[in-house]
């Protein structure tokens, strides 16, 4: 695959780089994987998806942790409370509404931008802002 593309191993080692940490083979993967996968996975969807390349299971949950505090993965819970891993979008695409189905675990980009944040108190720093609707698609609607 091409360096250039969004799912290339060297543009991905540069935004975790840009993070401050350490390009590692195990945070490239797992940050490839969830660029080139369009749904969330759980862990044991990505443990199954990265298949001979597989991390044993702490290591897999510590770079999943690491991905989503240093903002370059989103964890989200699904209808039957498992946690399910996205990557976060970059640049202009993560200045719109994104729809999240609870039963499919879809993710829809929506023509709406974020809402405002509203004016925080003195000494708070906002380091992130998320905006998702939640609900049913219209899939998984017409399915039951």
């Amino acid at each position: 695959m091409a360096a250039q593309t969004e799912t290339g191993v060297s543009t991905i080692a540069e935004h975790i780089r840009r993070c401050g940490a350490r390009a590692t083979p195990a945070r490239i993967r797992v940050l490839r994987l969830l660029r080139e996968t369009p749904a969330p996975l759980s862990h044991a969807e990505i443990e199954a998806r990265l298949g001979d390349m597989a991390l044993d299971r702490v290591t897999l949950y510590r770079v999943l942790d690491w991905l989503t505090d240093a903002g370059l993965a989103h964890r989200s819970a699904d209808a039957g409370r498992v946690f399910r891993f996205s990557a976060a979008s970059l640049g202009e695409h993560a200045t719109h509404v994104h729809f999240r189905c609870e039963s499919c675990g879809g993710v829809y980009c929506l023509d709406a931008s974020q809402p405002v944040v509203p004016e925080l108190p003195a000494g708070f720093s906002l380091r992130r802002a998320d905006f998702d609707l939640r609900g049913t698609c219209a899939r998984c609607s017409a399915q039951t």
